[in-house]
């Protein structure tokens, strides 16, 4: 069900030239452990003000729907537009606006979904979402990941959790730390 629903999202996107990744828990099923997840999580790279009527078209494309009354207006509050699909299964569409994840999009690893191609955002990116985010569920999915995966590139993602850490005086690096010892 989510693989059918995920290479429907996939088309509708390109047919749209929409750029974007997979992330959450879809993601971590990519490259760390077995594990339920309820939802799809995708990164887009654009901006409400910049494409939500194109954004809105490819959604109903790929036979989902809104779930809040004005899309728009909490698109623009949130970042995020919340979608379900017909079936059931929820679709977070988390709007981008910063050059780290205009980088991790144009970054996103290719997996074939049966015919479909499917952009997921990379394991470095992925740990750095996870770590951001620094709830106890991402960490540990985090912590999985980086155990499953030692060939991770850990520069990379060490230096892009210290420009945040700067930026919004967060423990990233910290937790980062933690989680490889």
């Amino acid at each position: 069900m989510f693989g059918d629903l995920l290479a429907k999202l996939a088309r509708a996107f390109d047919a749209h030239a929409i750029p974007y990744m997979v992330i959450g828990g879809q993601a971590v099923l990519l490259y760390g452990e077995p594990r339920l997840t309820q939802d799809i999580d995708i990164t887009l790279g654009t901006t409400p003000d910049q494409r939500l009527p194109d954004v809105l078209a490819a959604v109903a494309e790929a036979g989902c729907n809104p779930l809040v009354a004005d899309p728009a207006a909490f698109a623009a509050q949130t970042m995020v537009l919340p979608c379900a699909d017909r079936a059931g299964p929820r679709v977070d569409l988390i709007f981008s606006f910063t050059p780290y994840e205009q980088q991790a999009i144009q970054r996103a690893r290719v997996v074939q979904i049966g015919e479909t191609p499917v952009k997921y955002a990379r394991l470095e990116d992925l740990v750095i979402h996870k770590v951001f985010a620094g709830r106890p569920r991402d960490l540990e999915d985090a912590r999985l990941i980086l155990l499953r995966h030692p060939e991770a590139d850990t520069d990379y993602i060490s230096a892009w959790l210290t420009r945040f850490e700067n930026d919004l005086n967060e423990p990233f690096l910290e937790r980062f730390k933690n989680l490889l010892k």
